[in-house]
C-alpha cells in the first residue's frame, strides 16, 4: 500500500526546485486534514467550454490556433454564457495533441509565449471567467529530460521516476536503452512511478507553479484511473485512490479554491463516487453523457432515465461534470447524422440537468467530425470565408467539408451565419445557458424523475427553495398525445396554483387535484415532435 507521505511533500515543493532529483523526506512535518467541500465552490454553477488551442483561432496567420486567438474570442464566449475554460494540453510536446509533455514549466511555442498565456488568463479573469488546464501526470513524453536521462543511465537520479524491468513483461512494456520500461498508452508515453515520493514532490512543485506563480484556477487530470498499477490491475487501484487523497490535500493547501477534475474514461456514477469528495472535486459522468445523446437518438427516455436512477443511487447530489461528447469521441452532431432537432434535444437535456456542464468547442454550432482523432479536433468554424474564418492561411488541418452533404460544410455551419438566427443551434444554446444562469434551481436543485406513461416523453422536476421547474421533452420525431405525468411523487404543496412557460412555444395548463391527489397531468394535449419545455410551477 502506498505510504502517506503528503505532509513532507507539502514542505518539499516549497523548498526544492523542479530540477531537484532526490529530495529528502522530513517525517516530522505535522499531518494536514482533508478539507471539507465548500457549498460555495465556484465550479458547482460554472458553464465550462473545452478548447483545443491548436484549432480555436489563429491570430498570427501561421495556421495554428494560439493563446492570443482565444483572447480575441473571449467576448464571443462570454456572450454564449461561458464562465470557465478548459484548455487541452498547452505544454511543449512532440505531438500535435500535447498529451506527451516535454516541459511542465513552459508553454507550447506554437501557441505563443508565457506572456501571451498570462494575458489570456488576465483577460478571462476580468470577465469573471476561470481557466483550468490539462495536467498530464500519468506519464511524460519519452523526450522529456527526466526520461532521456533515466533511459541512458541506470544510475540517473531520474531512473526511479519511471518503472523498469530487466525482462519484458506482459503488455505495455517497451524496449529501452537499459532494460524495459512501462508505458500504458504507448512507448512514447512512459508511465511515471508514483511509488517514488520524489515523483509526487516534482508534481506538487508543478501544480504550485501553475496555481500560484501563473495563477490558473485548476486542472483537468488526464488518465487519472491509470496512475498506479497494483497486483495486475491497471486502473482504479487502491493505491491510486490513496495517492489522490493526499494529492487533494496538497492542491487545496496550495490554493484552497483550486478545482481539479479527473478523466476516468467510461465512468458511471458508481465509479464517479469512488473519486469524488476526498480525491478530486469532479469526475466526468459518462453515464449521463450517454443518456443525453442516446435518448434523443433513439427516441426513448430509457437511457437518460437509467442514468438519473444510477445517479440517485451513487451520487444523489449530482456533484459531477456532464457533457455530450469530448475530444476523444465522434462529435455529437455526427452521431446524430446532422439532425439539428436531436442536437437541440441533447443540449436541452444537459443544460436543464444537475451537474456541471462542459461544452466541446464548436458543439454549439453543430460542428461535425468522426475519428481519426485529428478529424474530431478540426479548426473552429467562425465564418464561411476561406479557411472557415479560423485563419487567413491554410490551417494545420482543413475545416470540415462533406461532399455528399454540402449542407454540413463549414460554409453552411458557422458562428457568423447562426448568430442572431433564433432558429439556430447557437442561439438555442445561448438561450438555455442564460436560463440556467438566471435560475439557480436548474444548476443545483434536486432532481425528481417523473413517470410519463410513454417512453417517448421525458419529464423531471427540478426543485429547491428558489423554485420548482418541470422539464419536459418529446424525444420522438412525431407528435405525442398519449402521455400523462404523475406528480404525486413530486412533493408539491397543495397550494400549487399556476404554471408558467419559461422555455417553449405554448402556455401550459395547470395541474389539477382530486381527493387530495394530483390527476394525471397533461400540460399540453399534444406535444409536437422534438418539443422542449421548461415550465415554472408557482406554489
Amino acid at each position: 500500500m502506498l505510504k502517506r507521505l503528503l505532509p513532507s511533500f507539502l514542505i518539499l515543493f516549497l523548498l526544492t526546485s523542479c530540477a531537484s532529483p532526490s529530495p529528502t523526506i522530513d517525517s516530522a512535518t505535522p499531518t494536514l486534514s482533508t478539507p471539507e467541500p465548500d457549498s460555495t465552490d465556484w465550479w458547482r454553477t460554472a458553464i465550462f467550454y473545452e478548447i483545443f488551442v491548436r484549432s480555436f483561432y489563429d491570430s498570427d496567420a501561421d495556421g495554428i490556433g494560439d493563446f492570443n486567438g482565444i483572447t480575441q474570442k473571449l467576448d464571443y464566449l462570454q456572450s454564449l454564457g461561458i464562465t470557465a475554460l478548459w484548455l487541452m494540453p498547452i505544454h511543449p510536446s512532440p505531438s500535435y495533441h500535447g498529451y506527451d509533455v516535454i516541459n511542465y514549466y513552459a508553454v507550447n511555442t506554437e501557441y505563443g509565449t508565457m506572456a501571451d498565456f498570462k494575458n489570456l488568463l488576465h483577460e478571462a479573469h476580468k470577465r469573471d471567467m476561470r481557466i483550468i488546464i490539462d495536467l498530464v501526470i500519468n506519464h511524460t513524453s519519452s523526450e522529456h529530460p527526466w526520461f532521456k536521462d533515466a533511459n541512458a543511465n541506470i544510475d540517473s537520479p531520474y531512473r526511479d521516476f519511471y518503472i523498469w524491468s530487466n525482462e519484458t513483461g506482459v503488455g505495455n512494456w517497451h524496449q529501452g536503452q537499459n532494460g524495459y520500461y512501462y508505458g500504458y498508452f504507448w512507448g512514447g508515453m512512459p508511465d511515471l512511478n508514483y511509488r517514488n515520493p520524489n515523483v509526487t514532490t516534482a508534481m506538487l512543485n508543478i501544480t504550485n507553479y501553475w496555481l500560484n506563480e501563473i495563477g490558473i484556477d485548476g486542472f483537468r487530470i488526464d488518465a487519472v484511473k491509470h496512475l498506479i498499477e497494483e497486483d495486475g490491475k491497471v486502473e482504479n487501484t487502491p493505491a491510486t485512490h490513496e495517492w489522490l487523497k493526499d494529492f487533494y490535500i496538497a492542491y487545496k493547501a496550495q490554493k484552497p479554491q483550486t478545482y481539479a477534475i479527473g478523466e476516468v474514461f467510461g465512468a458511471g456514477s458508481s465509479i464517479v463516487k469512488q473519486y469524488t469528495g476526498s480525491e478530486l472535486d469532479h469526475i466526468f459522468n459518462f453515464e449521463m453523457s450517454a443518456g443525453f445523446v442516446n435518448s434523443p437518438n433513439g427516441g426513448s427516455n430509457s437511457s437518460i432515465n437509467s442514468a438519473i436512477k444510477f445517479a440517485y443511487q451513487d451520487m444523489p447530489d449530482f456533484n459531477f461534470a456532464t457533457f455530450l461528447t469530448n475530444h476523444d469521441q465522434n462529435r455529437v452532431m455526427s452521431v446524430f447524422n446532422g439532425n439539428i432537432h436531436k442536437a437541440k434535444l441533447a443540449s436541452f437535456l444537459m443544460l436543464t440537468s444537475a451537474g456541471t456542464p462542459y461544452l466541446y468547442y464548436g458543439e454549439e454550432i453543430g460542428m461535425q467530425g468522426e475519428k481519426p482523432d485529428e478529424d474530431i479536433r478540426l479548426p473552429m468554424q467562425w465564418s464561411a470565408d476561406e479557411f472557415a474564418g479560423f485563419s487567413t492561411v491554410q490551417a494545420w488541418r482543413g475545416p470540415y467539408t462533406d461532399a455528399r452533404n454540402p449542407q454540413f460544410d463549414y460554409t453552411q455551419v458557422n458562428v457568423e451565419l447562426q448568430t442572431g438566427d433564433s432558429t439556430s443551434l447557437l442561439e438555442h444554446y445561448r438561450t438555455l445557458i442564460q436560463l440556467r444562469k438566471l435560475n439557480p434551481t436548474l444548476q443545483t436543485g434536486d432532481t425528481i424523475l417523473l413517470a410519463t406513461d410513454n417512453s417517448g416523453i421525458y419529464a423531471v422536476l427540478r426543485k429547491d427553495t428558489n423554485g420548482t421547474f418541470l422539464i419536459l421533452a418529446n424525444l420522438k420525431d412525431e407528435a405525442i398525445s398519449d402521455y400523462a405525468i404523475d406528480l404525486n411523487e413530486a412533493n408539491l404543496v397543495e397550494s400549487t396554483i399556476s404554471v408558467e412557460t419559461v422555455f417553449g412555444e405554448n402556455q401550459a395548463q395547470s395541474p389539477q387535484r382530486s381527493a387530495g391527489v394530483f390527476n394525471p397531468y397533461k400540460p399540453f394535449e399534444s406535444l409536437s415532435s422534438y418539443a422542449m419545455y421548461i415550465l415554472k410551477i408557482n406554489q
